[in-house]
């Protein structure tokens, strides 16, 4: 008899620690693909800061009243961010050849140059079972900038 109830108590543990395990792996992958979502998101923010910094000092770099006006940039980052950026000009002395020139009837002889900065990054979850088919993640930031 207690060879029996020991072996009953034996495997009741058995299954109850086999149990604890399984919530504990099952568990930890859930953080390991919420701490990958995190970093995507984060890099996303960084790509996004940097590309407008990176937009205004092109802008400061070329001649708005020639036709060298810049109008957007576009990069890919690794093979896994897309990034865009559009250039729009609110200002009297902006060349039409500018694209996204936004309307200048509000200036003054001394209102500065101002440009609004779209920036766009764009990137997939690697760890959706989807694949290549998973949906576009999509963060957005605009920025108002005196030049």
């Amino acid at each position: 008899m207690r060879r029996g109830f020991s072996m009953l108590t034996a495997m009741a543990v058995i299954v109850v620690i086999s149990a604890i395990g399984a919530f504990i792996l099952s568990l930890s992958g859930k953080m390991i693909s919420e701490t990958t979502v995190q970093f995507q998101r984060e890099q996303a923010m960084l790509l996004s800061k940097s590309f407008t910094e990176y937009a205004i000092m092109a802008v400061t770099a070329n001649d708005q009243n020639s036709s060298n006006c810049l109008n957007s940039i576009n990069s890919n980052i690794g093979g896994f961010y897309d990034v865009n950026v559009t250039i729009s000009y609110i200002g009297r002395d902006v060349s039409s050849s500018c694209a996204n020139v936004i309307s200048t009837d509000v200036n003054t002889t001394r209102s500065p140059l101002t440009i609004i900065i779209d920036t766009d990054v764009r990137y997939q979850n690697p760890d959706d079972p989807r694949g290549a088919s998973a949906p576009w993640i999509t963060f957005h930031k605009r920025t108002l900038q005196k030049i």
